[in-house]
């Protein structure tokens, strides 16, 4: 997959709606497994918080500092994170509230929450029936490596 928006929704991912607009209605998330990606559809380059809006988890600090965000960054792709779920929209639901400061337990992709506009990125997803949404998001995750030579942004292991 190339990851444009294109190929994407070739892939057959659906949503494609800014996270601010999920936060006050999810409604149209399905509550089946599958995979997700989070977009910076116009890939434009991020500007970062040195405290964003993620809770602290158990008391962790959420937060990395402004050269590991750059270090993160991958340019030339929208693709900002990817992640699965047994649930797309509970699992969707916890990332919006950990992105508004609550202590909920969606500790991965939280690099997310210190991007400047946030709830402007997009949120696509496609459900998975008859796979593991597990294999499916490391496979994308593989091909985005093979693509960019790194995972997405937010992805902090494989």
């Amino acid at each position: 997959m190339n990851f444009t928006i294109e190929e994407i929704k070739k892939a057959g991912f659906t949503g494609f709606k800014k996270i601010g607009e999920l936060c006050e209605d999810s409604t149209m998330i399905p509550k089946s497994k599958g995979v997700y990606i989070i977009l910076n559809p116009d890939n434009t380059s991020p500007e970062f918080l040195t405290i964003g809006t993620g809770g602290h988890f158990k008391g962790k600090n959420p937060n990395v500092s402004i050269d590991e965000l750059k270090s993160n960054w991958v340019d030339k792709t929208i693709v900002v994170y990817i992640g699965k779920a047994t649930s797309l929209q509970s699992r969707l639901k916890q990332y919006w509230g950990f992105g508004q400061g609550k202590n909920i337990g969606h500790y991965g992709g939280r690099l997310i929450w210190q991007l400047k506009k946030s709830k402007d990125l997009i949120v696509c997803w496609k459900e998975v029936i008859n796979d593991d949404p597990r294999t499916i998001e490391s496979k994308l995750i593989v091909d985005f490596k093979a693509k960019f030579a790194n995972r997405p942004f937010a992805n902090l292991k494989d």
